[in-house]
């Protein structure tokens, strides 16, 4: 799969929760950590997702949050990832900010350059990137 999105993580699938309208996804992803994809039912029974399936799961850099510090917090956002900054290149008004996670995911987000001043993101300091579920799309190896 070739796309353009920053972040693609591969996985198995461990639980598939159907609602109403919408179902939760979540992925082991290799290396451990575990991402969360809220996606229609109808997604759902068209990938035929299922427990032990291979999946890949992708975000866009562009809905990647961080917040300093490495003290997972109590918001929406059901993907958490504690880890450090591995990378940070500033820009004119954004830059590109590479958590790395001590599973060993890089996890990249676009950043403002005042959100990444403010909050001190620099290479080697302890944040955590946030993912919310909704922005989480899932794919199949075929």
């Amino acid at each position: 799969m070739n796309i353009s999105a920053r972040n693609q993580f591969h996985g198995v699938i461990t639980d598939v929760k159907e609602g109403a309208v919408n179902g939760v996804v979540s992925v082991k992803l290799d290396g451990g950590a575990t991402i969360k994809a809220n996606i229609t039912n109808e997604a759902i029974e068209e990938l035929g997702l299922a427990q032990s399936i291979e999946a890949i799961a992708v975000f866009k850099a562009n809905n990647v949050m961080f917040a300093s510090g490495n003290t997972k917090l109590a918001i929406s956002a059901r993907n958490q990832f504690p880890g450090k900054i591995a990378l940070v290149q500033e820009g004119a008004v954004n830059g590109r900010v590479v958590l790395e996670t001590a599973e060993g995911m890089h996890i990249s987000g676009s950043v403002t350059s005042e959100a990444i001043e403010e909050l001190g993101l620099a290479e080697g300091v302890e944040a955590i990137a946030f993912v919310k579920s909704t922005d989480v799309m899932i794919g199949l190896i075929e």
